[in-house]
Order: C-alpha cells, then structure tokens, then sequence
C-alpha cells in the first residue's frame, strides 16, 4: 500500500489530479485519506459498519457503491452510518451532499454472471444522497471468462445515455487504449476514443433536458 501510495501521490503533484481509489479495510481509511481527495467503498463492503465509519472520519468525500445483491432503498442505511459519524442529523439528498456523501450504481445481479441497471434506483438512491453512474462496471458479466469476469462494452453509450435522461450527478467510466491489453475489466472497458463520444451524448441529452 505505501509504495500505491507513493504513486497515487506522484500523479496528483504531477498532474494536479483530484484523486479516488478504494479502501478495502478499516485500516487504510486514514493513511489513504492523506493522499487522496475520495475514498470509494467497494461495493461488496458497502454495509461494512466499521469501513464506513473510518472513511467517514477524514476529511475525504466518501463514495459508496451499491452491492450488487442489495435493494437501491437500503442504501440510505449506509448514508446514514456515514452522516451520524460526521455529526449530521439530518438525512435527504442536501445533507448527504454537504456532508461529502456520494452513491454509486453499478448494476444489480441478475442470475449467474449478469447484471442489469434498474433505472429506477437513480431517483431511488437520490432522495437520499448524490448519486453516479458507474457505466462500465454495471455491463460486466461477473465470472464468465474463467475465473475473471467477462464483460459487453456495447451497452455502455446505451446505458449512459438512459441515464443521463433519467437524471444523475455524475459518471465513472474505465477506459484504455486497447481494452484486451488491460489487466482486469478489459471487455467492459472503453476505448479512449469512444469515451469522448460517449461525453458528448450524455452533455447533448443533459442540454436537451435543460431547454
């Protein structure tokens, strides 16, 4: 972890990049929160009371995604682990914003080694908190490719693009130059150039919906 940190470290001085990476225990909230800018829960830990409550003692905006197995509703019991240890009684999407909150969707198990978005769990989890797209994650197809996980790249513009109707704060893509060149998540991952055009979509519908 200290020599992930060192590099985490580098890029942010080089670059000036705000930064965010995962915490996968309750130990590493501290240290990691000194270097980065968000401190993501995976979503497998996001009904970890103790990695909650770490990461909700620094100073970092706390970014939770939702698991896989679990209801959209239920994620405001996360939210509220988060906002008690910071002191903040009130709940709703404000509270959770000013209090460095976020969600992330990133689909919802559906069988073996699939996943689908329910569209609805957007305004679902906004009642209580910001709320971010994670296209890429939500079109991977958990364990199909041998013991690593498989994945259908074709579904992220689509998805992105619902989304964006739907209403959301933000988006998380993973992208690469040449995605089967990449060491894990490569078939759900986009190709740098197709990250731009998936931008503009999202900005085109966004501007729609403001006219």
């Amino acid at each position: 972890m200290d020599e992930g940190l060192k590099l985490l470290d580098e890029v942010r001085r080089t670059f000036g990049f705000k930064l965010l990476t995962d915490i996968h225990d309750y130990t590493q909230a501290k240290p990691v929160a000194e270097v980065v800018d968000v401190l993501q829960i995976p979503a497998f830990l996001c009904r970890q009371t103790d990695l909650l409550v770490a990461a909700a003692k620094t100073k970092c905006v706390v970014n939770v995604k939702k698991g896989q197995f679990l209801n959209p509703a239920d994620m405001r019991y996360s939210v509220k682990k988060i906002l008690e240890t910071r002191g903040v009684q009130e709940e709703g999407y404000e509270a959770a914003k000013g209090a460095g909150v976020w969600l992330t969707e990133r689909g919802s198990t559906f069988g073996y080694g699939n996943l689908v978005v329910d569209m609805r769990s957007f305004g679902i989890m906004r009642e209580f908190a910001p709320v971010i797209f994670d296209a890429t994650h939500s079109v991977q197809m958990p364990g199909t490719e041998g013991g690593k996980s498989g994945g259908k790249r074709e579904f992220v513009r689509p998805l992105s693009r619902a989304a964006a109707a739907v209403g959301v704060d933000g988006f998380f893509f993973e992208t690469h130059f040449n995605p089967c060149e990449a060491l894990c998540d490569g078939p759900n991952m986009l190709y740098l150039e197709d990250l731009d055009v998936a931008i503009k979509d999202i900005q085109a519908i966004q501007n729609a919906l403001k006219a």
